[in-house]
């Protein structure tokens, strides 16, 4: 299946980002076209579905919070 991203596109630096609008992801690259490219990949990779190499386990955690 495929959908369509919408990608913002800026330099900062000598680099370009590709952050796309619809999905909290970005990427970069020394060129718009390898920082759009970085950006598939990334967004593939997000969406590939786990695949798990041991049986994942729960645990609880205490954690300390203070009221202010």
């Amino acid at each position: 299946m495929k959908q369509t991203f919408t990608a913002r596109i800026f330099q900062e630096g000598s680099w370009f980002v590709a952050q796309c609008l619809e999905v909290e992801i970005a990427s970069q690259g020394e060129t718009e076209i390898k920082a759009l490219a970085n950006l598939q990949e990334a967004l593939e990779l997000h969406f590939e579905p786990p695949c798990a190499t041991i049986f994942p386990t729960l645990e609880k955690l205490q954690v300390e919070i203070n009221a202010a």
